[in-house]
Formats: structure tokens, C-alpha cells, sequence
């Protein structure tokens, strides 16, 4: 019988806000990524005022056998948050997770394909408002 893989897991990280309707693009988009990869496990955190937050999400799925994570930071740009807050908190799950891959993505928004799709919205936008 072949080894079993180490389970995938990839964690979409979002900003956060105190209004609860902000998440569902994020959770929509965390739902249609899962569909993709069936043989991973997709999962949602914040940075700061809804839960879970990274470090709790994490946690989690390194008890249920994920060693194997990478982060993908669902922001536009490489602010603060992307630039400072999320190596802290990179390093601190590395250190409490010592036998789990972590790996970061860059910020979505950042991505050519991303930035064309949106490109594309913005300019139906326009099409459709004339």
C-alpha cells in the first residue's frame, strides 16, 4: 500500500470587519476554491475583528492532520497588514508547528490574471452604466 500524502491545507487570509456581510465574497470564494481542490482542505481566517484568525485556524488544522499550509493573503495590495502582520504571525505558527510546511502567497490583488479580471469587471462596468 502507498504512503498517504500529507494533508494540504490552504488558508485564505482576509483583513476582517465588524459587519458580518463583508465575509460572504470571502466565504463564497473560499467555497469555490474547496470545490477545486477536493484533496485539500480550504479554510477562512482574519487578521482582526471576525473569527477565526489565522493562528486558531491553523491550530486547527494541524490537529486534524494538515502539514502541509500555505496562506494566501486576499488583499489588493502588499500594505502593512500583507508586509509586516502576517510574516509576525508566520513565524509564530512556525514556531508552535515546527513539523508543518507553511508557505505564503502573494497578495492576490498583485497577481496579473487577478488585476486583468478585474480590469475586465471595471470596463463592463463602464459598458453597462453607458
Amino acid at each position: 500500500m502507498a504512503p498517504t500524502m500529507p494533508q494540504r491545507g490552504l488558508i485564505l487570509f482576509a483583513h476582517g470587519a465588524r459587519a458580518a456581510s463583508w465575509a460572504a465574497p470571502f466565504e463564497r470564494l473560499r467555497d469555490m476554491t474547496q470545490a477545486r481542490m477536493p484533496d485539500a482542505r480550504v479554510a477562512l481566517a482574519f487578521l482582526e475583528l471576525m473569527t477565526p484568525q489565522l493562528p486558531e485556524l491553523a491550530a486547527q488544522l494541524v490537529a486534524d492532520g494538515v502539514a502541509q499550509i500555505t496562506v494566501v493573503p486576499v488583499f489588493l495590495g502588499q500594505g502593512g497588514h500583507v508586509l509586516r502582520d502576517l510574516p509576525l504571525l508566520l513565524e509564530q505558527l512556525r514556531q508552535e508547528h515546527p513539523g508543518v510546511a507553511f508557505q505564503v502567497a502573494g497578495a492576490v490583488g498583485e497577481d496579473p490574471t487577478v488585476l486583468a479580471a478585474m480590469t475586465d469587471y471595471c470596463v463592463n462596468a463602464a459598458g453597462d452604466a453607458a
